[in-house]
């Protein structure tokens, strides 16, 4: 399946949760979260939380060990697998951070399944202090999207990956997954032979249902790790066949037009 691409947001697609909310709540510092929530963006917010934390002595080896025991459905690790061993390309776009993303891959043993993970950047200083850096500096760089938070347009990435992996006349196939309000934009990004899998009853789901004609790509919803498997890999299996009957009208195409062009054998006079 090297003509599909996959792409999955991470918080309450591949997770259960939301890891920037798990951690704060898992480590004791849900009232100071919910103190500094209404006063500053997202982005910020969790680099100030990360202080706040270094700052009362959690370490880096406490924070990795509350993402280790992170919720995730028991189905969702078989479906990335299958999907990554039937040779689609996997990419992550999320407004997570890198630390916490790798530790949560890497303890569930499908970190190389990933091609390309999209998300702010996040660096251990010194001192030991997480920092987390948004993806878009807004002070260098404003991405322009009036859906998007000024850290990250999910949009502009996906328009990114489908221009760099456009090549000749290959079109490659796009399944993406989601949940949040975030991955509403990507999804007008999508093309008519793409599928968008919103997951039922979140934020993208709402804003979709809204207006659906909005969206080119065929929409599929999802409700679970369950759920998400068994439509994955039927989409999988679907591309699969459309581009085998594809492959295969192009191959009966090429041998009669061939055939037709071959001269006509002249009879011999006995």
């Amino acid at each position: 399946m090297a003509g599909t691409v996959v792409v999955l947001d991470f918080d309450k697609t591949i997770i259960e949760c939301d890891s920037d909310n798990w951690v704060v709540d898992e480590l004791g510092f849900t009232d100071l979260f919910n103190q500094l929530l209404p006063t500053m963006p997202w982005n910020t917010l969790m680099d100030t939380m990360m202080m706040e934390l270094h700052a009362n002595g959690k370490t880096i080896d406490e924070i990795v060990k509350v993402l280790q025991r992170i919720p995730i459905h028991p189905r969702v690790v078989p479906a990335i697998k299958t999907a990554y061993a039937m040779g689609c390309d996997l990419r992550i776009v999320s407004d997570a951070n890198t630390l916490f993303i790798d530790t949560i891959l890497k303890n569930l043993g499908i970190r190389e399944c990933f091609s390309e993970i999209n998300t702010n950047p996040s660096y251990i200083t010194e001192e030991g202090r997480l920092r987390v850096l948004p993806y878009h500096d807004s002070n260098k760089y404003h991405h322009g999207c009036s859906l998007c938070p000024p850290n990250m347009c999910k949009g502009l990435i996906i328009e990114r990956i489908q221009d760099s992996i456009t090549c000749g006349e290959e079109k490659k196939r796009f399944i993406y997954l989601g949940d949040g309000s975030g991955d509403y934009c990507p999804s007008l990004r999508l093309k008519e032979k793409d599928f968008m899998m919103p997951r039922k009853n979140f934020p993208v789901w709402e804003l979709i249902c809204k207006d659906p004609l909005l969206v080119k790509a065929e929409i599929h919803e999802w409700s679970d790790g369950e759920d998400m498997e068994r439509i994955l890999l039927h989409l999988i299996n679907k591309i699969s066949m459309e581009e085998f009957i594809s492959a295969d009208c192009k191959r009966q195409s090429f041998s009669v037009s061939s055939h037709e062009s071959l001269p006509h054998v002249l009879p011999v006079r006995q």
